[in-house]
């Protein structure tokens, strides 16, 4: 329809001061076939078919060669609009008594109300007091569980480190023992070898004694046959002295 409308108003006239009528009849255009379009669509209320039609005003000017721009005014600004007020309730005549009964009301919401929240205040702490005693049971329980894992680790640990330092005392025994037999052995063979080297020592000054002993032997012989030839050679001298005398006298 705007479309329309600005159509008719450039073929009347391009002036600043011309102006619409305010009804103008509807103008048919043709449109090109619509392809239907299988698509579901939502239902949309229909629209009344009264349209108001108000003032229309379309303004037309050049701008540049061979271009024009349209100004379409459809209404002048209203100057003051006033706006509905809304309407005020007459006033009811309330007694004292029902203020009372409302107040006396109000009160009992009030009063049931706060019990209400006490009673909700309430069962939230009896949760609360309940999830921290399910919560120190789970860990009293825990550290129960942990002390007593502890202590038998500690139990399994000194057990281990007992079993540990008697074996080690018993190797360190079945050691020192050997220790001690090899030293005594060692001793043993030590005195064997100490008698075995006296009695050589021993054998040895006997021998020595026994090779002095026939050595002076010995000498003594030699020095008795020494003698005895001495003598011998001193006679057979002696011997040969005298013929040699009995000679020189002769």
């Amino acid at each position: 329809m705007l479309i329309g409308l600005v159509r008719d108003s450039v073929m009347q006239c391009f002036c600043h001061t011309c102006r619409a009528p305010g009804i103008l009849p509807a103008v048919s255009r043709r449109s090109a076939p619509i392809k239907k379009n299988n698509k579901i669509r939502s239902k949309q209320p229909r629209l009344s078919k009264k349209v108001k039609f108000i003032t229309t005003e379309i303004r037309c000017q050049e701008k540049s060669r061979g271009g024009l721009s349209y100004e379409v005014i459809l209404a002048e600004p209203a100057p003051n609009v006033a706006v509905p007020k809304r309407p005020v309730t007459p006033g009811k005549n309330v007694s004292v008594e029902e203020i009372e009964q409302k107040l006396k009301a109000a009160e009992e919401r009030r009063i049931s109300l706060e019990a209400k929240k006490m009673a909700d205040i309430s069962n939230k702490l009896a949760k609360v007091e309940e999830a921290t005693r399910k919560k120190d049971e789970i860990t009293n329980e825990f550290i129960t569980q942990t002390k007593e894992q502890l202590e038998s680790k500690m139990e399994l640990h000194v057990e281990k480190r007992e079993a540990i330092i008697s074996d080690l005392k018993e190797k360190l025994k079945i050691h020192s023992q050997e220790i001690e037999k090899t030293r005594e052995t060692l001793e043993q063979q030590k005195a064997n070898e100490q008698k075995a080297i006296e009695e050589k020592l021993k054998i040895a000054q006997s021998l020595r004694d026994e090779n002095i002993k026939k050595m002076l032997d010995r000498l003594k012989e030699h020095e008795r046959r020494a003698e005895l030839v001495r003598q011998n050679k001193a006679q057979s001298q002696d011997i040969d002295g005298q013929p040699n005398a009995i000679a020189s006298s002769g």
